[in-house]
Protein backbone atom coordinates (compact mmCIF):
# COMPACT_ATOMS: atom_id res chain seq x y z
CA UNK A 1 0.00 0.00 0.00
CA UNK A 2 3.01 2.22 0.68
CA UNK A 3 3.66 2.40 -3.39
CA UNK A 4 0.52 1.68 -5.04
CA UNK A 5 -1.41 4.75 -3.60
CA UNK A 6 1.43 7.23 -5.07
CA UNK A 7 1.39 4.89 -8.29
CA UNK A 8 -2.66 5.00 -8.97
CA UNK A 9 -2.37 9.05 -8.02
CA UNK A 10 0.19 9.35 -10.56
CA UNK A 11 -1.29 6.90 -13.15
CA UNK A 12 -5.02 9.52 -12.46
CA UNK A 13 -3.07 12.47 -13.44
CA UNK A 14 -1.38 11.08 -16.35
CA UNK A 15 -4.41 9.99 -17.53
CA UNK A 16 -6.85 12.74 -16.79
CA UNK A 17 -4.16 15.40 -18.63
CA UNK A 18 -3.85 13.41 -21.56
CA UNK A 19 -6.97 11.53 -22.54
CA UNK A 20 -9.37 14.90 -23.59
CA UNK A 21 -6.43 15.55 -26.61
CA UNK A 22 -5.96 11.97 -27.57
CA UNK A 23 -9.81 11.73 -27.98
CA UNK A 24 -10.13 14.58 -29.69
CA UNK A 25 -6.80 13.74 -31.79
CA UNK A 26 -8.02 10.85 -33.20
CA UNK A 27 -11.31 12.23 -34.26
CA UNK A 28 -9.05 14.94 -36.29
CA UNK A 29 -6.88 12.06 -37.37
CA UNK A 30 -10.32 10.29 -38.66
CA UNK A 31 -11.33 13.15 -40.60
CA UNK A 32 -7.93 13.75 -42.12
CA UNK A 33 -7.65 9.97 -42.99
CA UNK A 34 -11.00 10.37 -44.83
CA UNK A 35 -10.20 14.15 -46.81
CA UNK A 36 -7.11 13.04 -47.31
CA UNK A 37 -6.53 10.33 -50.64
CA UNK A 38 -3.29 8.26 -50.05
CA UNK A 39 -2.53 8.38 -53.70
CA UNK A 40 -2.10 11.99 -53.01
CA UNK A 41 1.06 11.12 -50.76
CA UNK A 42 2.69 8.89 -52.72
CA UNK A 43 2.25 11.59 -55.87
CA UNK A 44 4.72 14.53 -54.63
CA UNK A 45 7.88 12.69 -53.32
CA UNK A 46 9.10 12.10 -56.40
CA UNK A 47 13.08 12.85 -57.82
CA UNK A 48 15.82 13.95 -55.21
CA UNK A 49 15.26 17.21 -54.36
CA UNK A 50 15.36 19.73 -51.63
CA UNK A 51 11.64 20.02 -52.42
CA UNK A 52 10.75 16.49 -52.27
CA UNK A 53 12.84 15.80 -48.96
CA UNK A 54 10.33 19.24 -47.51
CA UNK A 55 6.97 17.86 -49.24
CA UNK A 56 7.95 14.53 -47.21
CA UNK A 57 8.40 16.39 -44.28
CA UNK A 58 5.44 17.96 -44.23
CA UNK A 59 3.45 15.25 -45.37
CA UNK A 60 4.33 12.91 -42.61
CA UNK A 61 4.01 15.97 -39.62
CA UNK A 62 0.10 16.08 -39.23
CA UNK A 63 0.02 11.88 -39.69
CA UNK A 64 -0.98 9.67 -36.80
CA UNK A 65 1.16 6.59 -37.96
CA UNK A 66 3.34 5.23 -35.09
CA UNK A 67 7.20 4.24 -36.10
CA UNK A 68 6.03 0.47 -36.91
CA UNK A 69 3.02 1.63 -38.93
CA UNK A 70 5.12 4.37 -41.05
CA UNK A 71 7.04 1.36 -42.47
CA UNK A 72 4.86 0.32 -44.76
CA UNK A 73 3.85 3.80 -46.10
CA UNK A 74 7.48 4.50 -46.65
CA UNK A 75 7.81 1.30 -48.15
CA UNK A 76 5.08 2.31 -50.63
CA UNK A 77 6.58 5.45 -51.13
CA UNK A 78 9.85 4.18 -51.88
CA UNK A 79 8.14 1.74 -54.35
CA UNK A 80 6.43 4.41 -56.27
CA UNK A 81 9.40 6.24 -57.25
CA UNK A 82 10.36 8.78 -54.40
CA UNK A 83 13.71 9.50 -53.51
CA UNK A 84 15.99 7.91 -50.52
CA UNK A 85 16.06 11.55 -48.91
CA UNK A 86 12.41 11.76 -49.35
CA UNK A 87 11.79 8.24 -47.85
CA UNK A 88 13.65 8.70 -45.08
CA UNK A 89 12.44 12.28 -43.92
CA UNK A 90 9.04 11.24 -43.78
CA UNK A 91 10.22 8.09 -41.63
CA UNK A 92 11.40 10.38 -39.39
CA UNK A 93 8.56 13.27 -39.22
CA UNK A 94 5.60 10.93 -39.26
CA UNK A 95 6.49 8.74 -35.96
CA UNK A 96 7.47 12.00 -34.27
CA UNK A 97 4.33 14.04 -34.41
CA UNK A 98 0.78 13.50 -36.03
CA UNK A 99 -2.05 15.22 -34.89
CA UNK A 100 -3.40 13.01 -32.00
CA UNK A 101 0.35 13.56 -30.38
CA UNK A 102 0.56 17.45 -31.48
CA UNK A 103 -2.64 17.83 -29.19
CA UNK A 104 -1.58 15.58 -26.41
CA UNK A 105 1.55 17.68 -26.21
CA UNK A 106 -0.14 20.48 -25.86
CA UNK A 107 -2.74 19.17 -23.09
CA UNK A 108 0.11 18.42 -20.91
CA UNK A 109 3.57 20.71 -21.54
CA UNK A 110 1.46 23.63 -23.37
CA UNK A 111 1.95 25.38 -26.56
CA UNK A 112 5.82 25.98 -26.57
CA UNK A 113 7.21 22.62 -26.08
CA UNK A 114 4.48 21.51 -28.77
CA UNK A 115 5.86 24.08 -30.94
CA UNK A 116 9.54 23.41 -30.13
CA UNK A 117 8.95 19.60 -30.70
CA UNK A 118 7.00 20.02 -34.08
CA UNK A 119 9.63 22.38 -35.26
CA UNK A 120 12.48 20.26 -34.28
CA UNK A 121 11.21 17.31 -35.78
CA UNK A 122 11.00 19.13 -39.14
CA UNK A 123 14.54 20.12 -38.74
CA UNK A 124 16.12 16.98 -38.09
CA UNK A 125 13.72 15.17 -40.97
CA UNK A 126 14.80 17.61 -43.59
CA UNK A 127 18.78 17.45 -42.47
CA UNK A 128 18.35 13.68 -43.09
CA UNK A 129 16.92 13.57 -45.94
CA UNK A 130 19.31 16.26 -47.58
CA UNK A 131 22.15 14.68 -46.80
CA UNK A 132 20.81 11.29 -47.66
CA UNK A 133 20.59 12.71 -51.20
CA UNK A 134 23.87 14.01 -51.23
CA UNK A 135 26.04 11.21 -49.60
CA UNK A 136 23.92 8.21 -50.95
CA UNK A 137 23.74 8.46 -54.54
CA UNK A 138 26.05 6.22 -55.54
CA UNK A 139 23.28 3.09 -55.23
CA UNK A 140 21.00 5.20 -56.76
CA UNK A 141 23.17 5.79 -59.85
CA UNK A 142 23.20 2.14 -60.35
CA UNK A 143 19.62 1.66 -59.99
CA UNK A 144 18.36 4.04 -62.35
CA UNK A 145 20.09 2.30 -65.52
CA UNK A 146 18.37 -0.92 -64.47
CA UNK A 147 15.03 1.06 -64.08
CA UNK A 148 15.64 2.41 -67.59
CA UNK A 149 16.32 -1.11 -69.18
CA UNK A 150 13.31 -2.46 -67.29
CA UNK A 151 10.92 0.57 -68.68
CA UNK A 152 12.45 -0.02 -72.41
CA UNK A 153 11.34 -3.84 -72.11
CA UNK A 154 8.35 -3.27 -70.87
CA UNK A 155 7.59 -0.81 -73.77
CA UNK A 156 8.93 -3.40 -76.44
CA UNK A 157 6.99 -5.56 -75.21
CA UNK A 158 3.90 -3.51 -74.99
CA UNK A 159 4.19 -2.36 -78.50
CA UNK A 160 4.71 -5.89 -80.12
CA UNK A 161 1.16 -6.92 -78.30
CA UNK A 162 -2.11 -6.44 -78.40
CA UNK A 163 -3.44 -3.37 -75.29
CA UNK A 164 -3.78 -5.52 -71.90
CA UNK A 165 -7.80 -5.00 -69.98
CA UNK A 166 -5.71 -2.75 -67.69
CA UNK A 167 -3.96 -0.57 -70.76
CA UNK A 168 -7.79 -0.34 -72.16
CA UNK A 169 -8.82 0.56 -69.03
CA UNK A 170 -6.17 3.39 -68.35
CA UNK A 171 -6.72 5.12 -71.89
CA UNK A 172 -10.13 5.01 -71.50
CA UNK A 173 -11.61 8.82 -70.93
CA UNK A 174 -14.35 9.03 -68.89
CA UNK A 175 -17.59 11.23 -69.57
CA UNK A 176 -18.13 14.63 -67.61
CA UNK A 177 -21.19 13.06 -65.06
CA UNK A 178 -18.21 10.23 -64.07
CA UNK A 179 -15.49 12.82 -63.45
CA UNK A 180 -17.87 14.36 -60.79
CA UNK A 181 -18.17 11.06 -59.21
CA UNK A 182 -15.95 11.53 -56.16
CA UNK A 183 -15.67 9.39 -52.70
CA UNK A 184 -17.64 11.21 -50.18
CA UNK A 185 -16.90 11.97 -46.87
CA UNK A 186 -18.02 9.43 -44.37
CA UNK A 187 -18.22 10.12 -40.65
CA UNK A 188 -18.84 6.19 -39.21
CA UNK A 189 -16.24 5.41 -41.59
CA UNK A 190 -13.83 8.35 -39.67
CA UNK A 191 -14.79 7.37 -36.36
CA UNK A 192 -14.04 3.72 -37.29
CA UNK A 193 -10.67 4.20 -37.99
CA UNK A 194 -10.03 6.72 -35.53
CA UNK A 195 -11.26 4.28 -32.57
CA UNK A 196 -10.66 0.68 -34.23
CA UNK A 197 -7.93 0.92 -36.62
CA UNK A 198 -5.82 3.98 -35.10
CA UNK A 199 -6.94 3.40 -31.64
CA UNK A 200 -6.42 -0.38 -31.41
CA UNK A 201 -2.92 0.31 -32.97
CA UNK A 202 -1.17 2.52 -29.99
CA UNK A 203 -3.97 0.93 -27.30
CA UNK A 204 -1.05 -1.46 -26.06
CA UNK A 205 2.18 1.11 -26.13
CA UNK A 206 0.14 3.38 -24.94
CA UNK A 207 -1.09 1.37 -22.08
CA UNK A 208 2.40 0.31 -21.19
CA UNK A 209 3.51 4.15 -21.27
CA UNK A 210 1.13 5.39 -18.86
CA UNK A 211 2.09 2.31 -16.66
CA UNK A 212 5.55 3.00 -16.74
CA UNK A 213 5.23 6.93 -16.92
CA UNK A 214 3.73 6.27 -13.36
CA UNK A 215 5.94 4.14 -12.13
CA UNK A 216 8.69 6.11 -13.33
CA UNK A 217 6.90 9.27 -11.16
CA UNK A 218 6.73 7.20 -7.84
CA UNK A 219 9.88 4.55 -8.42
CA UNK A 220 12.82 6.51 -9.43
CA UNK A 221 15.02 6.93 -6.31
CA UNK A 222 15.42 11.08 -4.88
CA UNK A 223 19.09 10.28 -4.89
CA UNK A 224 18.96 9.29 -9.03
CA UNK A 225 16.85 12.38 -9.95
CA UNK A 226 19.81 14.69 -7.36
CA UNK A 227 22.35 12.90 -9.90
CA UNK A 228 20.87 13.65 -13.27
CA UNK A 229 20.04 17.35 -12.29
CA UNK A 230 24.02 17.93 -11.17
CA UNK A 231 25.21 15.94 -14.39
CA UNK A 232 22.65 17.12 -16.86
CA UNK A 233 24.83 15.17 -19.67
CA UNK A 234 24.55 12.08 -17.93
CA UNK A 235 20.55 12.37 -18.73
CA UNK A 236 20.96 13.32 -22.46
CA UNK A 237 22.99 9.43 -22.78
CA UNK A 238 20.65 7.84 -20.61
CA UNK A 239 17.86 9.55 -22.62
CA UNK A 240 19.46 8.21 -26.27
CA UNK A 241 20.53 4.40 -24.86
CA UNK A 242 16.71 4.23 -23.89
CA UNK A 243 14.93 5.75 -26.83
CA UNK A 244 16.75 4.41 -29.85
CA UNK A 245 16.32 0.51 -29.27
CA UNK A 246 12.88 1.21 -27.92
CA UNK A 247 9.49 0.78 -29.43
CA UNK A 248 7.07 3.91 -28.09
CA UNK A 249 4.46 5.78 -30.07
CA UNK A 250 4.68 9.74 -29.85
CA UNK A 251 1.57 9.33 -27.50
CA UNK A 252 2.59 6.94 -25.38
CA UNK A 253 6.19 8.64 -25.12
CA UNK A 254 4.79 11.85 -23.28
CA UNK A 255 3.61 10.19 -20.10
CA UNK A 256 6.88 8.67 -19.54
CA UNK A 257 8.29 12.49 -20.47
CA UNK A 258 6.37 13.71 -17.80
CA UNK A 259 7.37 11.54 -15.16
CA UNK A 260 11.01 12.22 -16.01
CA UNK A 261 10.29 16.14 -15.66
CA UNK A 262 8.26 15.40 -12.73
CA UNK A 263 11.33 13.80 -10.94
CA UNK A 264 13.37 16.18 -11.80
CA UNK A 265 15.20 15.84 -15.46
CA UNK A 266 15.45 18.42 -17.44
CA UNK A 267 13.40 19.33 -20.57
CA UNK A 268 16.32 19.03 -22.58
CA UNK A 269 16.57 15.42 -21.58
CA UNK A 270 12.75 14.71 -22.17
CA UNK A 271 12.85 16.15 -24.90
CA UNK A 272 15.56 14.16 -25.79
CA UNK A 273 13.52 10.70 -25.66
CA UNK A 274 10.12 12.38 -26.89
CA UNK A 275 12.43 13.14 -30.36
CA UNK A 276 14.47 9.69 -30.57
CA UNK A 277 11.94 7.49 -28.70
CA UNK A 278 9.39 7.15 -31.49
CA UNK A 279 11.46 7.63 -34.24
CA UNK A 280 13.77 4.71 -33.70
CA UNK A 281 13.38 1.21 -32.81
CA UNK A 282 15.07 -1.99 -33.66
CA UNK A 283 12.36 -2.83 -36.68
CA UNK A 284 12.77 0.25 -38.15
CA UNK A 285 16.55 0.65 -37.83
CA UNK A 286 16.18 -3.15 -39.88
CA UNK A 287 14.06 -2.12 -42.68
CA UNK A 288 15.84 1.11 -42.90
CA UNK A 289 19.16 -0.75 -43.70
CA UNK A 290 17.65 -3.47 -45.64
CA UNK A 291 15.33 -0.86 -48.06
CA UNK A 292 18.06 2.11 -47.96
CA UNK A 293 21.24 0.24 -47.49
CA UNK A 294 23.94 1.25 -44.84
CA UNK A 295 24.72 4.78 -45.67
CA UNK A 296 21.14 5.99 -45.15
CA UNK A 297 20.46 3.89 -42.02
CA UNK A 298 23.96 5.71 -40.76
CA UNK A 299 22.69 8.81 -41.43
CA UNK A 300 19.37 8.27 -40.26
CA UNK A 301 20.57 6.91 -36.65
CA UNK A 302 23.14 9.67 -36.40
CA UNK A 303 20.64 12.91 -37.84
CA UNK A 304 18.24 11.43 -35.08
CA UNK A 305 20.82 10.86 -32.37
CA UNK A 306 23.10 14.05 -33.19
CA UNK A 307 19.80 16.61 -33.38
CA UNK A 308 17.51 15.59 -30.66
CA UNK A 309 20.65 16.15 -28.48
CA UNK A 310 21.70 19.40 -29.66
CA UNK A 311 18.17 20.62 -29.81
CA UNK A 312 17.45 18.93 -26.29
CA UNK A 313 20.83 20.97 -24.88
CA UNK A 314 19.24 24.45 -27.28
CA UNK A 315 15.75 24.31 -24.92
CA UNK A 316 17.51 23.67 -21.64
CA UNK A 317 19.48 26.78 -22.56
CA UNK A 318 16.62 28.88 -23.76
CA UNK A 319 14.62 27.91 -20.70
CA UNK A 320 18.16 28.88 -18.75
CA UNK A 321 17.81 32.27 -20.15
CA UNK A 322 13.52 32.62 -19.85
CA UNK A 323 14.00 31.38 -16.29
CA UNK A 324 11.18 28.70 -17.31
CA UNK A 325 11.33 25.63 -14.41
CA UNK A 326 10.64 22.19 -16.91
CA UNK A 327 7.50 21.42 -13.77
CA UNK A 328 6.01 24.11 -14.64
CA UNK A 329 5.11 22.95 -18.21
CA UNK A 330 2.83 20.16 -16.87
CA UNK A 331 -0.55 21.07 -17.42
CA UNK A 332 -2.02 18.09 -14.85
CA UNK A 333 -4.47 19.89 -12.32
CA UNK A 334 -5.14 18.01 -8.71
CA UNK A 335 -9.12 18.63 -9.40
CA UNK A 336 -10.03 16.96 -12.91
CA UNK A 337 -12.74 18.28 -14.26
CA UNK A 338 -15.54 16.31 -15.45
CA UNK A 339 -14.91 16.53 -19.50
CA UNK A 340 -11.18 14.57 -17.97
CA UNK A 341 -12.35 12.32 -15.75
CA UNK A 342 -15.36 11.61 -17.96
CA UNK A 343 -12.27 11.28 -21.28
CA UNK A 344 -9.90 9.10 -19.06
CA UNK A 345 -12.46 6.66 -18.39
CA UNK A 346 -13.83 6.32 -22.02
CA UNK A 347 -9.45 5.97 -23.67
CA UNK A 348 -9.46 3.35 -20.51
CA UNK A 349 -12.33 1.84 -21.90
CA UNK A 350 -11.24 1.52 -25.25
CA UNK A 351 -7.52 0.52 -24.20
CA UNK A 352 -8.67 -2.66 -22.01
CA UNK A 353 -11.70 -3.62 -25.07
CA UNK A 354 -8.26 -3.70 -27.11
CA UNK A 355 -5.97 -5.40 -24.84
CA UNK A 356 -8.36 -7.91 -24.25
CA UNK A 357 -9.34 -8.84 -27.45
CA UNK A 358 -7.06 -11.42 -28.42
CA UNK A 359 -7.72 -13.02 -25.38
CA UNK A 360 -11.60 -13.45 -26.29
CA UNK A 361 -10.37 -14.39 -29.67
CA UNK A 362 -8.07 -17.31 -28.74
CA UNK A 363 -11.05 -18.39 -26.76
CA UNK A 364 -13.74 -18.75 -29.55
CA UNK A 365 -10.87 -20.14 -31.91
CA UNK A 366 -10.49 -22.81 -29.26
CA UNK A 367 -14.25 -23.48 -29.15
CA UNK A 368 -14.63 -23.90 -32.28
CA UNK A 369 -11.65 -26.36 -32.20
CA UNK A 370 -13.09 -28.66 -29.13
CA UNK A 371 -16.27 -28.81 -31.97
Amino acid sequence: MEYLTPFVSALFDLSNAMAPYILFGLVFAGILHELVPQSIVTKHLGKESIASVVKATLFGIPLPVCSCGVIPLATSIKKSGASKGATLSFLISTPITGVDSILATYGMFGWIFTFYRVFTSMIIAMIAGILTNIFDKEAMAEEKPKMSRIENEKKSCCSLTAPTPLQEHLSFRPSKNEVKVQKKFSAKNALKYAFVTLLGDIAKPLFWGLILGALITVAIPQNLSNILIEYSWLSYIIAIAIAVPMYVCATASLPIAAALIMSGVSAGAAFVFLSAGPATNTVTIGVVKKMLGNKSLYIYLGSITAGSIVFGLALDYLFDIADIHPQSLLHSEEHAGMISLLSSIVLWGFIFYFMAKPLFAKKDKGRCCAR
